[in-house]
């Protein structure tokens, strides 16, 4: 037991559950929107399975240690550049995360006409469905990073697990919160924008800090958190 609580391990337990937190967000904002297309009262269900699966995927990534890691090795050359499995993941899980985000900010200005109704335009399957290969795309990421940061296998699996809990018991509040807000939630679509053009940048070799990415985010909502204040009290003077 003291060789594995070691103050090494310790820290680095910390360290990666506060980081897969941080990756976690832009999969809970997505998994929000996904959501808000069904009934209300299936929501919660949608919201609890999907970081559910997202959970079991990863552990499942961290004892494939083996294959997650071969996905790194070329498997052809494309205009000089050398395209791994897990390029092409990346590649495809940013193509994915840039047209369902446009698709829905299309289906947010022009899509909720007269004749619209909540929750018409989604199954929870299809839901579930979306969710999954979301999961696949951010999963693999995640348990990259992992990998990067810690030795002891314990340690990915508790930091995983640890990180998961804490999103499940802010999903519903950051759901709520971007379904109360439409500029909040166009601004969580544009974030995911962002993070698909990040994700394919990364599958063609051009990285892309990732730390610019989250002060452009943080800014941003910043931000618009002012602008909703400042609209709340000009609401509240008109009454």
């Amino acid at each position: 037991m003291d060789q594995i609580l070691t103050s090494e391990n310790l820290i680095a337990l910390c360290t990666l559950t506060l980081l897969e937190i941080v990756l976690g967000i832009d999969n809970v904002v997505f998994l929000s929107i996904l959501a808000s297309r069904l009934p209300e009262e299936r929501r919660a269900a949608a919201r609890r399975i999907g970081l559910a699966l997202a959970m079991l995927m990863r552990i499942v990534l961290l004892l494939a240690l083996s294959w997650v890691m071969k996905l790194t090795a070329p498997l052809f050359v494309v205009i000089g550049h050398e395209i791994s499995g897990r390029d092409l993941i990346l590649l495809t899980g940013g193509l994915f995360l840039i047209g369902k985000a446009t698709f829905e900010i299309h289906h947010k200005l022009e899509g909720e006409g007269p004749h619209a109704t909540e929750g018409e335009t989604a199954t929870f399957g299809s839901v579930l469905l979306q969710v999954i290969i979301l999961d696949a795309i951010f999963s693999l990421d995640s348990v990259i990073t992992a990998v990067g940061m810690a030795d002891a296998l314990w340690v990915m699996i508790t930091a995983v697990i640890a990180a998961v809990a804490v999103m499940m018991i802010f999903a519903g509040a950051i759901g709520e919160f971007i379904e109360r807000h439409p500029t909040m939630k166009m601004l969580a679509l544009a974030f995911l924008i962002l993070i698909g053009v990040m994700l394919f940048a990364e599958g063609l070799g051009k990285h892309i800090e990732k730390g610019y990415i989250y002060f452009a985010m943080a800014f941003s909502l910043v931000v618009e958190i002012l602008n909703l204040r400042v609209r709340a009290k000009r609401a509240a003077r008109s009454t």
